[in-house]
């Protein structure tokens, strides 16, 4: 079974709540972004991520807006469930923007990044927050050769329309990848949209859900 949670933010206690989710050995937890288990590259972030990797079910995530991208672009690419990704440590893999992955019976799409008010003065292209156009252009290739159908999509930001659903009083301007996923919402077809980054558990009818501590599990 796959199961989905939102940001951990490098808070290892955060594992004591999943492991009483029901998930069970060989199934698949998802992170929707913020990990934040890789941003000094210390000994004792090295001792988590082995810790992690070696759980009775796999652990994958997507990139958020609070990780330290410069470092997570270290681990090599690999081939994984069909698709790249980069493998950390043991179970423990991140899955790329824009890829498609075979995992236990499902498509799954997974696109991580998103905007952070506290990294602007760093500049959201420098900071590595917001996905390129050439990883928009290629998710856009990967979806049309999967004839624009998946079961579930993954990611840490939400569509334009979603984000002013929850936040209805917000004047931040849209993003590319806010636009981006308008667009995936009426042109791909899928059964789940999950996400993490505003920090609430919280479904909005039909597909969308937004996860943050709650640990849910993909039917």
């Amino acid at each position: 079974m796959i199961y989905l949670t939102g940001d951990l933010h490098g808070d290892l206690s955060r594992f004591k709540e999943i492991e009483r989710s029901g998930i069970k050995k060989g199934d698949t937890l998802i992170v929707c972004g913020d990990f934040g288990f890789l941003w000094e590259g210390g000994r004792s972030e090295q001792k988590a991520l082995q810790w992690i990797g070696k759980r009775k079910y796999q652990v994958l995530f997507v990139d958020g807006c609070h990780e330290n991208h410069r470092l997570l672009n270290e681990y090599p690419e690999t081939e994984f469930a069909q698709g790249r990704a980069r493998r950390i440590s043991g179970g423990l893999t991140m899955l790329l923007r824009g890829e498609i992955y075979e995992i236990e019976g499902n498509r799954v799409f997974a696109m991580g990044g998103g905007d952070s008010i506290e990294q602007f003065e760093q500049g959201r292209e420098e900071a590595g927050l917001l996905p390129s156009e050439e990883e928009i252009a290629r998710a856009r290739q990967n979806l049309e050769q999967a004839g624009n159908q998946v079961d579930l999509i993954v990611t840490h930001d939400a569509p334009g329309k979603i984000r002013e659903f929850i936040d209805i009083e917000s004047r931040e301007e849209w993003t590319r990848l806010h636009t981006f996923f308008d667009e995936l919402s009426r042109t791909v077809q899928f059964r789940g949209w999950y996400l993490g980054k505003y920090h609430l558990n919280k479904r909005v009818p039909p597909y969308y859900y937004l996860l943050f501590t709650q640990v849910v599990r993909f039917e």
